[in-house]
């Protein structure tokens, strides 16, 4: 089946990834030989933690924010790192300097709970010790999301409470969030826009979800929501620089009215947002996006530079 649509995700099309080689547990695989265990816990359960990364000169960007929540994420679980962050540092490098990577880069760096013993869910039965598997690809977003921007469904698949399954966590278990995607395509759109279990606005099944009003950058309270390494600087950058920036309870009512709306993420950065239910955002000409942008860029160099 194919479909017209467009995903945040959306890349250029390079043949260097054909041949990229893959960390698996200290080892370099070609793609094509990169494997892991069908008795691996993220295989049989979605049990593991990952982190997106992007690569700018030679240096992950906002690197120290982005070990911050995957060895927090890893610890609230009880998933044991098997090593330290200069372990990971050392572990991204080796895999970088393989591939001969410097720029435009992504990366999906994956933990495990690791090789269990029966295919079952008890924690106790993955004794092999954690699976650490590092994708990196030559990967440069298409240039048409910036300008024909993202097309969003409002979907009935929400985002739960922490109690269920907190969605801060950065986890291998997607279904619901897949569920969302699959809810939006059927409704035309690329890509979902889910609300919290209250009804409010939360955020999309891929990236944090901001609108514009008479010059507010409004975005979710932050408590049912991934809360992204982006949609963080993003709200920073909007502090520092005179840019009103409101975490708050809004409804659909106030996204259909607004007159920018962005997504944020590590991949697209800030990706704008065309439409919502069919209904057109703003009149396209995006001025506080625009500058959001340019401030991202700006900071984006600016911790290049600290750490080269």
């Amino acid at each position: 089946m194919t479909t017209d649509h467009g995903t945040t995700h959306d890349a250029e099309d390079d043949p260097r990834n054909r041949d990229i080689l893959i960390y698996v547990n200290g080892e370099l695989k070609h793609r094509d030989e990169a494997k892991v265990s069908v008795y691996d816990s993220g295989f049989l359960l979605g049990d593991g933690m990952w982190e997106g990364m992007r690569l700018y000169d030679g240096v992950w960007a906002f690197f120290d924010a982005h070990m911050d929540r995957f060895f927090d994420s890893c610890h609230a679980v009880s998933l044991d790192v098997g090593m330290d962050r200069a372990g990971i540092a050392e572990a991204l490098e080796m895999t970088r300097r393989a591939n001969g990577m410097e720029t435009d880069v992504h990366c999906r760096l994956m933990l495990t709970r690791g090789v269990k013993v029966k295919p079952f869910q008890h924690p106790a039965l993955s004794r092999s010790g954690p699976t650490l598997v590092i994708i990196m690809e030559h990967s440069r977003p298409v240039d048409r999301l910036q300008s024909a921007g993202i097309r969003l469904a409002s979907v009935p698949q929400v985002r739960g409470l922490p109690h269920s399954q907190d969605a801060k966590f950065n986890s291998h278990s997607k279904l619901n969030c897949v569920i969302a995607c699959l809810q939006a395509e059927a409704a035309g759109a690329d890509e979902a826009l889910m609300l919290d279990p209250h009804g409010f606005v939360n955020t999309t099944n891929a990236c944090n979800f901001f609108i514009v009003r008479k010059g507010e950058v409004w975005t979710s309270t932050g408590d049912y929501c991934m809360n992204g390494v982006t949609r963080a600087k993003v709200i920073e950058l909007c502090r520092k620089n005179g840019i009103p920036v409101f975490e708050k309870n809004y409804s659909l009512y106030e996204a259909y009215s607004a007159d920018e709306a962005f997504l944020t993420g590590t991949f697209g950065a800030q990706t704008p947002v065309a439409s919502i239910d069919g209904k057109r955002v703003g009149d396209g000409s995006r001025p506080v996006t625009a500058r959001i942008q340019a401030l991202y860029k700006q900071a984006i160099a600016e911790d290049i530079a600290a750490h080269s």
